[in-house]
């Protein structure tokens, strides 16, 4: 697993042995952050069920200005803690451990203000990764003109809209690559 563009371009990281966690392939991160390209610059993002925390280094590599990574294996978090602490941006990476449901209502009252959520959860936990992007749609959190984004399995349906008005966010792109989908939601469209 290596970062693919950016200041850190080809950098390889760590990963967690095992099937613990399921890294989000290079080729499928590598489409996620085309598509987020024009967005990137100096943007507030969140990588829930970080695993690596490839998305969110990946993120900072393109010019993202802060990441916070959530995952809630402790293992996995040594993982986190090695791949970044080469970073000479190091302020800029903020690692939470925790159940996400639990750490994201806390970063909002801290003054929290994220442009993108990225969500890959594991596929058995699709329920609960819904249930947390209605959580984060109602709040402060996400600023309005942000994105939400879930990685799931492609057999996998997500829901079209999440939130109730007038803090909808509409599921706007679903995309598919192998047994990999990402489904993108902003607010208003």
């Amino acid at each position: 697993m290596r970062i693919i563009a950016g200041k850190f371009r080809g950098r390889r990281l760590q990963a967690l042995p095992g099937t613990t966690t399921r890294p989000t392939s290079d080729k499928l991160r590598e489409t996620l952050f085309n598509i987020l390209a024009p967005w990137i610059e100096d943007t507030v993002f969140i990588d829930c069920y970080a695993g690596t925390g490839a998305v969110g280094i990946e993120a900072l590599s393109r010019g993202a200005r802060a990441a916070y990574l959530i995952e809630s294996d402790a293992a996995a978090v040594q993982v986190i803690e090695k791949n970044i602490s080469w970073m000479t941006t190091r302020e800029a990476v903020h690692t939470r451990r925790g159940q996400v449901a639990r750490v994201l209502p806390t970063l909002g009252p801290s003054g929290v203000r994220a442009d993108i959520c990225f969500l890959d959860p594991p596929y058995t936990q699709l329920a609960d990764a819904v249930a947390v992007i209605e959580t984060l749609a109602g709040s402060t959190l996400m600023n309005s003109a942000g994105w939400i984004i879930l990685e799931h399995a492609s057999r996998d349906a997500t829901p079209e809209a999440v939130g109730a008005e007038p803090h909808r966010w509409t599921r706007t792109r679903l995309l598919k690559q192998g047994d990999s989908a990402l489904s993108f939601y902003r607010r208003g469209e």
